[in-house]
């Protein structure tokens, strides 16, 4: 039977992208069908609610999602989509991974890198209040439930997925008690994985090394802030956000969507990037049960790259959203 997905086209590029996306993944085989709902910036100015409470139903009842990027204002407007989302869903789990791609130019080329960042908490959630004219307060939370959940969820998929060792990235040693509580609990965690090679790693030191040489890192555990900044800085060891997707994991409910923003400036020109939200809806199909047509999508997407001859102008070449998108359903195996 087809599984139903939710499908959020999102703001800016987002349309064309998920467009992208749906095209090349009816045509991969796949058993799809979409609820298509809106959320984001033009919601919110339409209906007054950037996050309709049908949308959030849709996902709890399907439990899958694939999302177009959504816009966030900058100071005020409404409250960021993806926290919200994040929040209601208790997707706790962001699943960032990076490798290095055929025919991507960057000045890597052995990067394989998964980034596992605590989705509900820390600073990134956003909990601020002015105490005083003149001063805003804002509120870092770390608990202890949180801080086991992600680390639990990082040792797993490194032991169900072969990975060799797990960094945790902090600041403990000013923010001692916040990051410090997380370090304690990574060591417990880890103590009960003693396959696994744990580390730790301040993150300014860790930027650095990353930049210095990625390859000595295999997955990095964090939270939730450092996690967001991290993982541009890892997408742009590999070709940038435009070739790298995001999962946002639950107990109960996923959303995949590409790490990238809405790009209002290039929207509706026809030159949006579709590679990441398309590696995003075959990491979709893979967590469905339908692993072959997600494998079919991802040999395409790689010999399109490889060739380079199809690509969008953001990776060197000249084609359009739907040309390139095209390329890639003309290279499914078997097509």
């Amino acid at each position: 039977m087809a599984r139903t997905v939710t499908l959020i086209p999102g703001d800016g590029i987002g349309p064309e992208v998920v467009a992208a996306a749906r095209d090349v993944v009816e045509a991969s085989g796949a058993e799809v069908q979409w609820e298509v709902i809106e959320a984001g910036a033009a919601v919110a100015e339409r209906d007054g609610d950037a996050i309709p409470p049908r949308l959030i139903e849709s996902i709890r009842r399907h439990g899958v999602a694939l999302k177009g990027p959504v816009a966030t204002p900058i100071g005020g407007g409404f409250a960021s989509v993806n926290v919200a989302l994040r929040r209601q869903l208790e997707l706790y789990a962001c699943l960032r991974p990076a490798r290095s791609l055929p025919g991507v130019p960057s000045r890597y080329e052995d990067v394989d890198l998964i980034i596992v960042r605590e989705n509900t908490e820390g600073l990134y959630s956003g909990l601020e209040h002015e105490v005083t004219a003149g001063v805003v307060e804002s509120l870092k939370i770390v608990t202890e439930a949180a801080s086991r959940r992600i680390s639990r969820f990082a040792f797993e998929y490194a032991q169900e997925h072969g990975r060799r060792k797990i960094t945790a990235v902090h600041k403990a040693n000013i923010m001692k008690m916040s990051d410090g509580l997380f370090l304690k609990i990574a060591r417990e965690v880890a103590a009960a994985y003693p396959e696994i090679e744990y580390e730790e790693c301040i993150i300014d030191a860790c930027c650095m090394h990353l930049v210095q040489n990625p390859a000595q890192f295999d997955m990095l555990l964090m939270g939730n802030l450092y996690g967001d900044i991290i993982s541009d800085l890892v997408a742009g060891l590999v070709g940038g956000l435009g070739v790298t997707a995001s999962a946002n994991l639950g107990a109960d409910c996923a959303v995949f969507e590409a790490c990238h923003g809405s790009a209002p400036d290039i929207a509706g020109q026809g030159i949006a990037n579709p590679t990441a939200i398309i590696f995003a809806a075959a990491w979709m199909l893979e967590y469905i049960g339908q692993p072959e047509a997600g494998g079919r999508i991802r040999a395409a997407i790689d010999s399109v790259l490889k060739v380079g001859e199809c690509v969008t102008g953001d990776l060197g070449g000249q084609a359009t959203t739907q040309e390139m998108t095209q390329a890639v359903i003309a290279a499914l195996p078997g097509a």
